[in-house]
C-alpha cells in the first residue's frame, strides 16, 4: 500500500479513496486515523479479490443502480455493497483475521 496525499484528487466530502495500491488522502493527518485506514485496507482486499478493473466496473454501475434507487448521490454511495462492507467493518482492528474471501457479497 502506497499513500499519497492531494486535496485536488479526491472529490470535496470524502477523506480517502483507494486505487490499488494507492491509498489517496486528502489531508497527510487523516493517515493517523486508524479507523480511515482500516476502511481503505479493506477495499484494497476487495479489490484485489476482483481483480481491480472488475471492482471499479461493478462499483460504478452498483452506484447508478443505488442512485436510481434512492435518488440521492450519498445515500448511493453509502449503500454501495462494498462501502457498507468497509463502514461496517473499519472499527474492527482484527477484521482481517476472520474476514472471508468475497465478504462484501453478504452486503449485496
Amino acid at each position: 500500500m502506497f499513500l499519497i496525499v492531494s486535496k485536488y484528487l479526491i472529490p470535496k466530502g470524502y477523506r480517502g479513496m483507494t486505487v490499488f495500491p494507492f491509498v489517496i488522502l486528502r489531508e497527510r493527518k487523516d493517515a493517523g486515523l486508524p479507523t480511515l485506514m482500516n476502511h481503505e485496507r479493506i477495499h484494497i482486499r476487495q479489490q484485489l479479490e476482483l481483480l481491480i478493473v472488475p471492482f471499479f466496473i461493478w462499483y460504478f454501475l452498483e452506484y447508478l443502480v443505488r442512485l436510481v434507487q434512492y435518488k440521492d448521490r450519498f445515500l448511493a454511495y453509502r449503500n454501495i455493497c462494498f462501502e457498507r462492507e468497509a463502514y461496517a467493518n473499519e472499527s474492527d482492528f482484527e477484521y482481517f483475521k476472520h474476514r472471508k474471501t468475497f465478504a462484501f457479497l453478504k452486503f449485496v
